[in-house]
């Protein structure tokens, strides 16, 4: 059994060549772990059985994903859809996409798609600016989100031309996905700093890994850190049940104990949603610390 790698070299110069436990290292160089340990499932948010057409999941009335590409700048160890990612065999040809844009077309209750893939800015400008096109042009459709990694591993990704581009079709959202603070140097700064230039709100999604920032410290030095590049931190996601990442995993109880030191403790802004997503494709759970008034 295998599961695919690919690094980028920008995102590899992040890294510290004498640390082990670096984070960066764990998030993106494969362990044996991966292999010792498999408990799990490979589509932990049952996306095969929540694909009504082409490449879209739709787990909620009003609106849904379309997955665009199997690419990404980066193959994160712990990601969700790596039964995919990277995979010859899966291909988001013009006629998949084509099919999902029409489905979304003819279901007039959708008012929310989230593009995302792997990684949507893995494709070229004009790739993307069809795809974008075309979802504008649906009348119902309200809100573009785009979910994205590559101001993180390739931020040299965000340009001037892109951002010209996705201006076009506001309003437009995106959400990062930075887990670390060493994450944020000057390079993913300017690629933050040209999209919020552009008009874009900016949210961040992190994912509660073991080892790498299931740490109360950790949780809101990134999250300050993001509102100073003008990033939203909006969820952070309970890790997934997927097979190859058990070592990633985290308790609830960890969870909710970063969401009251983070309370009181830092500004509401600093503050993001804690999620556990239900097996089976159920959708997201809030999860929050008791309170006694």
């Amino acid at each position: 059994k295998s599961y695919a790698w690919a690094i980028s070299p920008y995102y590899t110069t992040l890294m510290d060549e004498h640390d082990p436990l670096c984070p960066i290292r764990l998030i993106a160089i494969p362990s044996i772990e991966e292999l010792e340990n498999e408990s799990g499932t490979m589509d932990p948010m049952s996306e095969e059985f929540t694909n009504p057409a082409g490449t879209v999941t739709r787990r909620y009335p009003d609106r849904l994903i379309i997955n665009v590409t199997n690419e990404c700048g980066s193959y994160c160890r712990f990601c969700q859809r790596r039964r995919h990612i990277g995979c010859s065999c899966e291909t988001y040809d013009n006629k998949k996409i084509k099919e999902s844009i029409d489905y979304i077309r003819e279901n007039h209750e959708i008012r929310d798609v989230l593009v995302t893939g792997g990684d949507p800015l893995t494709l070229d400008d004009d790739e993307l600016e069809k795809i974008l096109s075309s979802l504008r042009a649906i009348p119902h459709v309200e809100i573009i989100r785009i979910g994205t990694r590559l101001p993180v591993t390739v931020p040299m990704r965000i340009t001037k031309g892109l951002c010209n581009m996705l201006k076009k079709y506001h309003p437009i959202y995106i959400n990062t996905h930075f887990n670390h603070p060493i994450e944020i140097c000057e390079d993913s700064k300017k690629a933050a700093e040209m999209l919020a230039d552009a008009g874009i709100p900016l949210g961040n999604q992190m994912v509660l890994l073991n080892g790498i920032n299931n740490d109360k410290n950790i949780v809101k030095c990134l999250n300050q850190e993001l509102l100073k590049i003008r990033i939203k931190p909006y969820y952070i996601f309970h890790p997934k049940s997927i097979k190859g990442t058990a070592h990633f995993k985290c308790s609830i109880d960890e969870g909710i104990e970063i969401m009251e030191h983070l309370r009181g403790y830092t500004s509401g802004l600093a503050i993001p949603y804690y999620i556990v997503n239900a097996p089976g494709g159920f959708g997201k759970v809030p999860i929050l610390p008791q309170y006694l008034v």
